[in-house]
């Protein structure tokens, strides 16, 4: 049995006090392996970004732990933190973040850069590759498409080789051509570079590029599906609407089961 990438353990995270207190992750545990994709889903307000952000370190659940490997992210301090955030885990945004000025290979070395680091030849080699960007490492973002700014972002998560990615809506802001190559470059990270990574998205077409989909409601993993297929996460979205359902019960689809429904 691989040893997890990353673990949530017991994790609790709540907003406010009182009777405006809201609860947006209820006692969640789970374990990322290492070399797949794994993709959390979950209505809007289900707690996916909030489960993304305390493993990877953005903020701090009430209780509970999250770990990196066997680090505990909780017990570090802000310099200790700040430093496996930038050696040891990838970030993607819905938004690119790009800095303008400089051009996609200067914004591909940024972090590395920062942190005082040189690239490992080969595998700055591996990743332009993969995201088949190598000619337009001279182009500035403005010159370049959204596809192509969010592959030099998932060049950027990589270059430094993460033990984990985080990707927080990656396709979010793409258009369907732009969000498959993007989606195409994720899936061969996995299974080429044997990287790890966990995608927040609501898109059950970027879902079923993965090799697991979580599912969250109220704060909880109420699904946790191997493989899942475009209707497969389509039909459990449909059980988890809590405008249809209510409060989301955790109703267990068979593996590799598709829909008929249009």
């Amino acid at each position: 049995m691989s040893v997890p990438a990353a673990t949530a353990e017991h994790l609790v995270k709540t907003y406010g006090t009182g009777d405006a207190q809201v609860v947006a992750l209820d006692d969640v545990s789970v374990e990322v392996l290492p070399a797949r994709l794994t993709a959390v889903m979950g209505p809007s307000g289900s707690g996916k970004s909030t489960l993304m952000h305390c493993m990877a370190g953005l903020d701090r659940p009430t209780s509970g732990r999250a770990l990196i490997g066997s680090t505990d992210v909780g017990t570090l301090k802000d310099a200790a933190l700040t430093k496996l955030r930038r050696e040891r885990i990838g970030f993607i945004f819905q938004q690119f973040n790009l800095v303008a000025t400089l051009t996609a290979k200067e914004n591909i070395l940024l972090p590395l850069a920062i942190a005082g680091r040189k690239p490992d030849p080969e595998w700055y080699d591996a990743v332009i590759e993969a995201v088949g960007l190598a000619d337009r490492l001279s182009h500035k973002p403005s010159q370049l498409s959204g596809g192509q700014q969010q592959r030099v972002a998932c060049a950027r998560a990589l270059v430094g080789r993460p033990e984990i990615v985080f990707a927080d809506e990656p396709t979010g802001n793409l258009d369907s051509t732009s969000a498959g190559e993007v989606l195409n470059f994720l899936r061969h990270s996995v299974d080429d570079l044997g990287q790890t990574v966990v995608m927040v998205t609501h898109d059950p077409v970027s879902a079923s590029y993965a090799d697991r989909a979580l599912f969250l409601a109220d704060g909880r993993i109420v699904e946790d599906v191997e493989d899942p297929t475009h209707d497969q996460v389509l039909e459990t979205m449909r059980r988890l609407d809590p405008r249809r359902t209510g409060r989301a019960e955790a109703v267990r689809l068979p593996r590799h089961a598709e829909t008929t429904e249009a």
